[in-house]
């Protein structure tokens, strides 16, 4: 039987996050009218030119794949916005492209498939990537969508039965979670906080920040362009004058239930609704020799679980067991892990569920989704960048990146960077 090919990391990039303009939104962020497409062409565009710089020699017609993590697949997002990333970015029309949605596990389940085209033998050059402009689709739009144009939507019984429209209330999923391990507003919040002090230092590291980030250049009619070289959304107040951003945060209501009613969860201990693009190269170990080019890490094992659709948070931490067991290592053996601070209550469960501290150091060290954002499709491959560079940058040998995802999927993959 033909041993499986290792699957490397070359080279991972990603565009800074934008602050959505949706409806509701306290302010419009930077790519407000900017298609999605333009997005992920750009990002791809930086890939190339990074890899193209180390490997001058690199031939795009050698990709055999890009696979792009998308969730709501309507507008310029619908139609494989995977193919039309290999078009906008000017790659050869002999590269492929496909677009996958597991909701929230889309970005690493690109990155996963990607790794498993290459162990299987099934080509030796392929790129991940992700976008999401939430800006233009907010959650939920392709069923919006389907209802203003007049067309019949409705639930399965047995979907009806386990909640319909509530299975995708990641909010509410949130309350459940503090109600039922008894979490503290006060404790989520600091989760909050924390996250953005992370996030603006790793910032303000601009050497290291630089190596991750693609500069997004915003053209629009009649306006000089502007270069969006970093996030929009963690607010340097956490770090600058922490007491002043904890006062703050206290004074914010919950967002899904009313604090008469229990709510605990505000917009302090949930995700920030952001617009980005992201995108990784991944070669077979083989070719990433023959080219000169060092991996960042080596993909070691992946897992998805479901779990109980209405707790659809949860479900991340048996992917997580399964993960581990498949490359032999343990938590233990982590030096950093990227758990999706969708909300703060499931990354607390996590961490109750492996006996981790709330504040240990290895959790999503550069500042998570609640400060930086979370790009649904996108995120996956967003935070995996965020964690490989930091592995890069501190020398670490074991890390894991994990994901919950609309009605209960979980996601979880473990790399390791060799020495």
């Amino acid at each position: 039987m033909k041993e499986l090919t290792e699957a490397v990391v070359v080279e991972a990039v990603r565009l800074p996050t934008g602050r959505s303009g949706w409806k509701g939104m306290e302010k419009a962020g930077a790519y407000m009218n900017v298609s999605s497409q333009v997005l992920i062409a750009q990002v791809i565009e930086g890939l190339m030119a990074r890899v193209k710089e180390k490997c001058p020699e690199f031939d795009p017609v050698w990709i055999e794949d890009v696979a792009c993590g998308c969730s709501m697949q309507i507008g310029e997002q619908g139609g494989n916005i995977g193919r039309f990333a290999v078009l906008a970015s000017g790659l050869p029309d002999e590269v492929c492209g496909w677009t996958i949605d597991r909701y929230c596990n889309g970005g690493l389940q690109a990155i996963n498939s990607q790794a498993q085209a290459i162990m299987t033998g099934c080509g030796d050059i392929f790129i991940a990537c992700g976008v999401e402009n939430m800006s233009h689709y907010a959650m939920g739009s392709q069923v919006q969508a389907a209802i203003k144009a007049g067309l019949p939507v409705s639930f399965h019984p047995e979907v009806a039965k386990r909640g319909g429209a509530e299975i995708l209330s990641m909010g509410l999923s949130a309350e459940t979670i503090a109600q039922r391990y008894d979490y503290s507003r006060e404790d989520m919040d600091r989760l909050g906080l924390w996250s953005h002090q992370k996030a603006v230092k790793a910032m303000r590291e601009e050497e290291w920040y630089r190596k991750k980030i693609v500069p997004a250049k915003v053209e629009e009619e009649g306006q000089s362009p502007v270069i969006v070289d970093k996030d929009e959304t963690p607010r340097a107040e956490a770090l600058d004058n922490p007491d002043a951003a904890w006062e703050r945060m206290q004074k914010l209501e919950p967002r899904f239930k009313k604090a008469e009613e229990g709510g605990k969860v505000t917009a302090g201990s949930s995700s920030g609704i952001v617009d980005c693009a992201a995108a990784c190269m991944l070669m077979s170990k083989e070719k990433a020799k023959e080219l000169g080019l060092e991996p960042m890490v080596t993909i070691r094992s992946m897992a998805v679980a479901g779990g109980e659709p209405k707790i659809q948070l949860l479900a991340p931490i048996p992917a997580m067991k399964k993960a581990l067991a498949r490359a032999g290592v343990t938590m233990d053996d982590m030096e950093v892990f990227e758990p999706n601070e969708a909300f703060a209550s499931p990354v607390m469960a996590f961490c109750d569920e492996f006996g981790i501290a709330y504040d240990d150091p290895r959790i999503n060290p550069t500042g998570g989704a609640i400060a930086i954002g979370h790009p649904i499709g996108c995120s996956g491959v967003l935070y995996f960048i965020e964690m490989v560079h930091w592995m890069v940058r501190n020398n670490l040998r074991w890390g894991m990146q994990t994901l919950c995802g609309g009605a209960g999927c979980g996601i979880a993959t473990v790399v390791e960077r060799e020495k």
